[in-house]
């Protein structure tokens, strides 16, 4: 207050820290940090990611040799066999197929083409033959329609045609027309034979 001096009675204000006697006031209270720890446990979150990226790639890694040491692939003209714990698949231009294997009549004068297939599994059989025909795609549509009788499904869909018969529970042929731009029409015939065939 003006015109008056404050004068110094030894007494601290208030609520301010008095030690005990023959004991001196700390100079600062320290508080400890917890960023030391949280730098531990980020870095031991990290090295858990890295550790089961490592785990998975090698794991990754171990199927792979054991995929690629089940497989044989053996090729020769154009053509490969894959030799599987489950079967056999046969591809290629040079496969030579029977009507028998076919399930169906292969259309009088057509050449095989790339495109065939043998699939021998535990589930079944698949053969697929491709071939070309000069002849048109009606021509062939009827052949089929005449060999395969009133039990086949077809679809005529203008340059393209469809016939299949279900020759059982487990066996199906189907034959597919289509007209190519050089004026041949191609044919596929897959036929479709599942465990169940005896």
């Amino acid at each position: 207050m003006p015109g008056y001096t404050q004068v110094n009675t030894g007494v601290p204000p208030s609520g301010a820290y008095v030690p005990p006697a023959g004991y001196a006031a700390p100079a600062a209270v320290q508080v400890k940090s917890s960023g030391g720890s949280a730098v531990k446990i980020i870095l031991i979150v990290l090295a858990v990611i890295i550790g089961l990226g490592i785990l998975g790639a090698g794991a990754v890694g171990f199927m792979v040799w054991r995929v690629a040491h089940a497989i044989h692939t053996h090729a020769k003209n154009g053509d490969f066999t894959i030799n599987t714990p489950n079967g056999t698949i046969n591809a290629g231009a040079a496969n030579n197929f029977t009507a028998e294997e076919l399930g169906a009549d292969i259309y009088p004068g057509a050449q095989a083409i790339q495109g065939g297939m043998r699939m021998n599994l535990p589930t079944g059989s698949i053969v697929s033959g491709a071939f070309e025909t000069p002849a048109s795609k009606e021509q062939v549509l009827n052949f089929y329609k005449t060999k395969f009788g009133s039990d086949a499904s077809v679809f005529d869909g203008g340059n393209s045609a469809m016939i299949s018969l279900k020759k059982g529970e487990h066996e199906t042929v189907m034959v597919t027309i289509s007209a190519a731009s050089d004026g041949k029409t191609k044919v596929s015939i897959v036929h479709t034979k599942n465990k169940g065939q005896s």
